[in-house]
Order: C-alpha cells, then structure tokens, then sequence
C-alpha cells in the first residue's frame, strides 16, 4: 500500500494505479469501514482511501479535538484488505489557507442532522468534493449508515457532473443490533449495555410504532433524542401517507455520546 500525503503525489499514485474506486474515511476505523472497502474493490480493480478528520464539518462544540486517531492501526486493517493507495494528508495541504469556497448544499442539508449540526453538510459537502476532485475516481463508497450524507453527496456529484459512480454500502451492526459507529468506543459500559435500544426502536417504528412514540421511549429510559423520523429514501422527503421505500432515522444520545442511526423499510 503506497501512502501519500500531498497532492501532487497523490495525482502521480492514481495515474500510475488507472481506474479506482475511493473510501473517503476520518479514520479509527472497524468493520463497517472494511465492507466499504470490499464493495469499493467490485467496482474497480484498485482501491483508494482516505484518511482525514475534517475540521469545517464539526461545530465549535463538538468533538474535533478527542475524535479517536488510530493511524497505525488503520493502516495495519487496510494494508490486509490489499488496499493499493492511502490519501492521508493534514490540514495544511487540503486547507492551505482558511478555505473561502464551500459547496452550499440544499435545504435538505438543514433538516434531520442539519437542524442539531448547523453547518455540518457545507463542510462535509466541500471536503468530499475536494476529495473527489483530487483522486478523480471512478467510483466512491459511502455508508448508508450516514444516510443523509450518502442522498447529499450523490445529489452534488450529479449535480455537478461529476463522473463518479456513488455506491451505497449497507450498514454493519454489533451481534445485538447496535450499528457500527467510531463514536462507540466513548460509550461506558453501562451505556454500551443500553445503547441497542435505538435499533430496536428503530425496528418497532419500521414495523408500525408513530416515531412520537419512540422519542418518548427513548426519553423514558434515559437518553435525549434530537429527532425520530420517517422519510422516504429516494430523496428523504416528507412521504405521503400511501408511500412505500421509506426509511426512518434517529438521532439521540446517550450520556455524552450522539447516535446515529437509521432502518429502510
């Protein structure tokens, strides 16, 4: 696996390897980064990822500054996937001056995630195109676990033309439901034990329950929920009461940690 950190290297990595499929991470990985990775490798016979913590899409109170960094470790997973190319750059070469241009997303970036992280999908937004711009591939994975994200980012790529494939990878869960998520590891013990409650809920909405409902529940057994709705999955508009392809998605957390979290239905 060849790591670079700059661009003009990162240009020279990619036409060397020709056409790749992409992963756009912040690192710390674990299992749900490595089935992306795997679908990534159906797409093209080279792989790339990236590894950045993004600074413009975390708030000023939010967890920029403790969000785990697990370099080497990282490093070790993707070498053993096969992976043939890591982006890892810092600051300095995405953002070499305070950045003045951003992506402005539409009004679907300030509903769901958009109304609790103002901001958030401008910055999110504006790195993924940079990243797409810098490794040019054919094709990117993104996590249906981030399903706001993934419906963001594949409506700007088509927006602007971009010839990118945006392939949707499913979300991986622990043995007893709880998704996947960097975020886990600042969960004690006693809020791991309860955290699978939000699949479950989850679950119960999917199968009927008003998401009223499951905000009280998840009220109730000790966690503030920021949102619990269903929406449909094409475009995460407000469905019709006789529409199918939904999804429903949560936010809530618990203790000091925020869950994510979404089923399709």
């Amino acid at each position: 696996m060849r790591i670079v950190a700059d661009i003009a290297s990162l240009r020279d990595a990619t036409a060397a390897l020709g056409p790749l499929a992409f992963v756009p991470t912040m690192g710390n990985l674990h299992a749900g980064h490595l089935s992306l990775v795997r679908l990534a490798r159906s797409r093209a016979k080279a792989v790339a990822v990236s590894i950045f913590v993004n600074r413009l899409q975390f708030g000023p109170a939010e967890d920029f500054d403790r969000y785990p960094r697990t370099f080497e470790r990282d490093c070790a997973m993707l070498e053993a996937e096969g992976v043939e190319l890591l982006f890892a750059p810092d600051e300095t070469v995405l953002y070499p001056e305070p950045q003045r241009y951003f992506v402005e997303p539409p009004p679907l970036a300030g509903e769901l995630e958009g109304r609790f992280r103002p901001g958030f999908f401008r910055g999110v937004a504006t790195v993924v195109l940079k990243l797409l711009n810098g490794v040019q591939p054919v094709a990117a994975v993104f996590g249906k676990k981030d399903y706001q994200q993934l419906v963001l980012v594949r409506d700007m790529v088509k927006a602007f033309d971009l010839p990118i494939e945006i392939v949707p990878g499913e979300t991986v869960r622990e043995a007893d439901g709880l998704a996947m998520s960097s975020r886990n590891g600042y969960l004690s013990a006693a809020e791991r034990a309860e955290a699978p409650r939000l699949y479950r809920v989850l679950d119960r909405v999917r199968q009927g329950m008003p998401p009223d409902d499951a905000m009280r529940e998840l009220a109730g057994a000790g966690w503030q929920p920021d949102y619990v709705e269903i929406r449909r999955r094409g475009d995460l508009g407000k469905p019709d009461s006789e529409e199918k392809n939904l999804v429903v998605l949560a936010a809530a957390r618990l203790g000091a940690t925020r869950l994510i979290d979404n089923l399709e239905f």
